[in-house]
């Protein structure tokens, strides 16, 4: 799947859910307790980062996407520091103060980047009236792209049914972070993301990968739902949509070092994308890299639009460049499998120059991937005459593959392409020049399992024989 950076400044995404406070003690460890077995802990800093829904909220102000809040907390100083750090990155906040409740608060001791404690203060908010924050939510939903629920079984989310309803009632998509032993709380929703213990809980013991699809299939029937995303872990994740292939997504962590907040990511990267118009694939896509790069911090972390544009582009580096034919084979089957059209051209691209590089922007133009099949040395030798090519192929190929416009380079030895365009069997053939379609070479191969050929038009004035020509006279003319 070829992923891109969606515009995220035009997604506009409301959380409503679980409030807390994750607050982390830091310091250093020389000692052992006299009076018990435990290391001594000098606190020297106290980081307050916001946690459960709060998190979710600063993950998608975090990609620059505009973010609304809305949950209970209690009436205390964590409730003021929770809002004090979402309204500093930008973020809408409206919480429903309950008094004589605390503020959910979690708190980590942290010694040489180990935590070796963590103590919780909370209470359900049991008593909380479901219609406070329903009318919160429907005072905010009209400019709204997508509605995430992120949902802690903490009391906050006790009118789930009523939310889902009121969003999707505007076509506006909902996205549920479930927890507990039944998911019908959030039927109706666009889709929910349980880890796979959550979904086991739920639908019993996968025994095997056909049997989780079929149970994913039967879940989304029962519930009403458009997609379901299982996060397995170091299995990576598996998109569910009803009468569609599923989508597995490999884990991309290089080294887990704390999985605090992974979810949370995963659900703010989906949400933003979805609310920028971006297609459930590729929003997926999108939250299985996201959550391969929080994972290797350090407790409950957001992903920023720097990170995530930096690991595209680096996947994009991965997938890109000059390969083998049994190498490209694997990318384009892994291409059209998530829809994607292939462009095919050829030539010698001898020297590069002005008409090489407006023609394969022009080719790349036509579809979603564009291979260039370069000629060998030997078949250069046969086509052009001795003296060439200028460059040997291994030179060609690194700078073709160089060019933004070319996904693949590969070499072929033969004086035409056709046995490279039979095994690849380009969704579109393309050429420079003055050729008629029946004369480009490829061209009956490619009609006969119902591709297209297309003709464009190269730079006037500008050839690699020209330019070597003109040196050679240029040469001659010099006086000895």
């Amino acid at each position: 799947m070829k992923l891109t950076i969606p515009r995220f400044d035009q997604a506009r995404v409301l959380v409503i859910g679980d409030i807390m406070l994750d607050r982390y003690w830091h310091g250093a460890t020389s000692r052992i307790s006299p009076e018990a077995p435990v290391p001594v802990v000098k606190v020297g800093q106290v980081e307050d980062r916001p946690g459960g829904a709060g998190n979710v909220a600063l993950n998608i102000a975090s990609l620059g996407a505009p973010a609304w809040v809305i949950g209970a907390t209690g009436e205390d100083e964590a409730a003021d520091a929770l809002q004090s750090r979402l309204e500093a990155a930008g973020i809408f906040c409206d919480f429903v103060r309950v008094t004589g409740v605390p503020t959910i608060t979690k708190l980590r001791v942290i010694s040489q980047h180990q935590q070796l404690i963590r103590l919780d203060h909370e209470e359900e908010f049991v008593g909380l009236n479901p219609d406070i924050i329903e009318a919160k939510a429907a005072a905010l939903l009209d400019d709204i792209g997508a509605v995430v629920l992120s949902d802690y079984s903490k009391g906050t989310l006790q009118g789930c049914q009523q939310l889902i309803k009121l969003a999707r009632a505007r076509n506006i998509p909902v996205l549920v972070d479930p927890k507990g032993t039944s998911f019908e709380q959030y039927r109706g929703a666009t889709l929910i993301t349980p880890n796979l213990k959550e979904f086991e809980t739920v639908v019993g013991h996968c025994r095997t990968e056909q049997e989780l699809i079929s149970k994913g299939q039967q879940l989304l029937r029962d519930l009403e739902l458009e997609a379901l995303l299982i996060t397995r872990s170091e299995h990576g994740m598996t998109l569910i949509r009803e009468n569609q292939s599923e989508v597995h997504l490999p884990a991309r962590a290089r080294e887990v070092f704390d999985v605090t907040g992974a979810g949370d990511t995963v659900i703010s990267v989906l949400a933003a994308a979805l609310a920028s118009g971006c297609e459930m694939p590729q929003a997926a896509g999108l939250a299985n890299m996201a959550a391969g790069i929080v994972v290797g911090k350090l407790g409950t972390a957001s992903i920023s639009m720097p990170e995530l544009r930096r690991e595209v582009n680096r996947e994009l580096g991965a997938e890109r460049g000059a390969v083998t034919l049994e190498q490209l084979q694997t990318a384009v089957e892994d291409a059209r499998a998530h829809g994607e059209k292939i462009v095919f051209t050829n030539g010698c691209f001898d020297i590069l120059h002005a008409g090489h590089v407006g023609y394969l922007e022009q080719a790349r133009q036509q579809g979603d991937r564009l291979i260039l099949a370069l000629n060998g040395d030997a078949s250069i030798t046969r086509l052009k005459g001795e003296g060439r090519p200028i460059n040997p192929i291994e030179r060609r190929m690194t700078v073709m593959a160089a060019l933004e416009s070319v996904d693949w380079v590969v070499s072929f030895d033969e004086d035409t392409p056709e046995n490279l365009i039979r095994a690849i069997q380009p969704d579109i053939l393309v050429k420079g020049g003055d050729y008629s379609l029946d004369e480009v070479v490829g061209a009956p191969i490619v009609k006969e399992y119902g591709g297209k050929v297309k003709v464009l038009a190269f730079l006037e004035n500008c050839s690699t024989t020209a330019i070597v020509n003109k040196i050679r006279t240029d040469k001659e003319q010099q006086p000895a």
